[in-house]
C-alpha cells in the first residue's frame, strides 16, 4: 500500500517517503499553556494522532515530538501585547510557572480522555533558551536580522521565496491586521527576541506602573527579553530531529504566518528545508464562526463531561469528517456521534467470540486512511461491516483492527461486557425459567428489572443473548 498525503507545501497529495526508511520523525506544534484547550483546538490534536497510528500501520517507526509553548506568545499576533502566559498569571495572582504547569497537566489529561497517544518527547520551549539564543545568533551574522526598541527582527526582505508555505500573496501574509508596523521595515517581518523593557518600562505593560517586571526573561546578547514565537519551533526541532525532517503538522491557522516564518529560519540559518511534508488540521466551526479563545466562544472537554458526554464521542464525531474540511459542532452532532458509538458498544457486546479477521475489509480500510487519512469512508466501512453477511467473530476481530485507528475502545468494552454481573445472571436464569413455564407477566417484569440495570435481553431460537445498554 501506498501512504498519499496532503503536502502544504506542494498544495496536492504525495506520496509518503521517509527520509529514512522505516522511520518517521514527526514534529506536532503543542499548546500554548495560558488556557484550557478547547474541542477546536483537539480537533487538531486527534488528526495529529491519526496520522501517527497511520504511520504505525504502515510499518514506520514514529519519533514523535511535541512542544510545550510556555513563554513568547503574545496577545497579539503583529508582535505586540502581552505574553499571554504573564497576562494569565497576573490575572489569576499565580506564578507564570504554575500557570503553565496547571494548564499543561490539564492538556495532557484531555489527550489522555481523547486516547491520543503521547509523543516520545515533550519539550518545553523555556527549556531550549539557550537553543533559541544560539539560532538567533546565525541568523544575525547571515545578516537577516535587525534591531529596533523593542527587540531584534527578522527581515523577510532578504529571503527571496518567503512565504512559500502560504497559499497568500506575499503582501497579503500578515496575522490579523498588521495595521501599525512601527519600526518594523516590512510587515511581514517577526520578532526574533523582544525586550522586556524601554527606558525602565516593560513594554506589555498595561498600566502606568514602571515598575512592573515579567517573571519569565533571560539576559542575551541583545538585552535582557524572551525568544519570539516563531523561533521556538524551530530550536526545539532541530534539536531533537534534525534538519530536515519528515513531518511538520499543525492547524490551519499556522499556515499563513507562524509556519513560513519557521521556514524562514531554518532555510536562512541553515540553508536546509525545516521539513519535507506539512500538514494542517482544519477549523472546527460553532455558529458559523471558527472556534477560538480570543472570540469567547469555546468549549472545553469538561463541559462535555459534565454533561454525561463521552470524550470518545468526541473522537468518533471528528472522524465522521475529513481533517481538511471545516467541522460544524453543534450539540445535536455530538448527541449523534455519542449515540452511534453506543450503537458500536451495544452491538459489539452481543457477540461472543473472536474470530478471524476479514482480510478484505482490512485491505479497504487501510486504502482509505492511506488515502489522506479518508476517516469518514473508514466509519462509513464500520457501520458497512457491522451490517455485513459474516460471522459476528470475524467482524468483532475487524473492527479491532480499525480500532488500531479509530481508537474507540472497542476490545475494552467488548470484554468488560462479557463479564455479566452474578445478579444479572442470576435474573436472566429467573426469567428463563418463567418463559419455560409460560408465565409472560413474570417474565416481562424481569425483562424490565434486567433493563433498569444496564442490559438488554435478546430471545433467539438457541436461548437468551444479552447484551450491555450504553445511554
Amino acid at each position: 500500500m501506498i501512504l498519499q498525503l496532503f503536502n502544504s507545501l506542494s498544495r496536492q497529495k504525495q506520496e509518503f517517503k521517509p527520509i529514512k526508511k522505516g522511520k518517521v520523525g514527526l514534529y506536532t506544534c503543542g499548546p500554548t499553556v495560558y488556557n484550557y484547550a478547547h474541542v477546536g483546538n483537539l480537533r487538531t490534536y486527534v488528526f495529529e494522532d491519526i496520522l501517527k497510528k497511520a504511520l504505525i500501520l504502515n510499518g514506520y517507526g514514529v519519533n514523535h515530538v511535541m512542544n510545550i509553548t510556555d513563554v513568547g506568545h503574545l496577545t497579539s499576533d503583529a508582535d505586540s501585547g502581552e505574553d499571554k502566559i504573564e497576562k494569565r498569571a497576573n490575572k489569576e495572582n499565580r506564578t507564570v510557572w504554575e500557570i503553565a504547569d496547571f494548564y499543561t497537566q490539564e492538556f495532557k489529561d484531555n489527550l489522555r480522555n481523547l486516547n491520543i497517544a503521547k509523543p516520545n518527547k515533550w519539550i518545553r520551549a523555556t527549556d531550549t533558551v539557550k537553543d533559541q539564543i544560539n539560532l538567533i545568533k546565525k541568523l544575525e551574522e547571515k545578516g537577516f536580522t535587525y534591531t529596533i526598541d523593542d527587540g531584534v527582527y527578522f527581515d523577510t526582505s532578504k529571503l527571496k521565496n518567503y512565504g512559500q508555505l502560504s497559499t497568500l500573496k506575499k503582501e497579503e501574509i500578515m496575522a490579523g491586521a498588521r495595521v501599525d508596523m512601527g519600526q518594523k521595515k516590512n510587515s511581514t517581518d517577526f520578532a526574533l527576541w523582544k525586550f522586556s523593557y524601554h527606558d525602565g518600562r516593560s513594554f506589555d505593560s498595561t498600566q502606568d506602573d514602571a515598575t512592573k517586571r515579567r517573571q519569565m526573561e533571560w539576559n542575551s546578547p541583545w538585552g535582557t527579553g524572551f525568544p519570539g514565537w516563531h523561533t521556538e519551533c524551530v530550536a526545539m526541532s532541530r534539536k531533537e530531529l534534525g534538519l530536515p525532517f519528515d513531518i511538520h503538522c499543525g492547524g490551519i491557522d499556522h499556515l499563513s504566518v507562524h509556519h513560513p516564518n519557521e521556514i524562514a529560519q531554518a532555510e536562512a540559518a541553515y540553508k536546509k528545508p525545516l521539513a519535507n511534508f506539512w500538514l494542517h488540521g482544519e477549523f472546527l466551526i460553532i455558529n458559523e464562526d471558527k472556534m477560538a479563545k480570543s472570540e469567547d466562544n469555546f468549549i472545553i472537554l469538561k463541559t462535555l463531561q459534565d454533561k454525561n458526554i463521552s470524550p470518545l464521542a468526541l473522537r468518533y464525531l471528528y472522524l465522521t469528517t475529513h481533517y481538511r474540511s471545516k467541522l460544524n459542532f453543534s450539540w445535536e452532532s455530538l448527541m449523534a456521534a455519542q449515540n452511534a458509538l453506543h450503537r458500536i458498544y451495544e452491538t459489539i457486546s452481543g457477540w461472543k467470540k473472536v474470530g478471524k479477521a476479514d482480510q478484505k475489509y482490512q485491505e479497504q480500510f487501510l486504502d482509505f486512511i492511506n488515502d489522506d487519512l479518508d476517516t469518514p469512508k473508514t466509519i462509513a466501512l464500520a457501520w458497512q461491516l457491522i451490517d455485513a453477511d459474516l460471522s459476528s467473530g470475524t467482524k468483532l476481530s475487524t473492527l479491532f483492527e480499525f480500532d488500531k485507528i479509530f481508537d474507540l475502545n472497542l476490545k475494552n468494552i467488548w470484554h468488560k461486557s462479557r463479564k455479566i454481573p452474578n445478579e444479572i445472571n442470576k435474573l436472566i436464569a429467573q426469567r428463563e425459567k418463567a418463559r419455560q413455564e409460560k408465565n409472560w407477566p413474570e417474565s416481562d417484569q424481569l425483562r424490565e428489572e434486567i433493563k433498569k440495570l444496564g442490559y438488554q435481553v435478546e430471545d433467539t431460537t438457541i436461548g437468551p443473548t444479552i447484551k450491555k445498554i450504553f445511554s
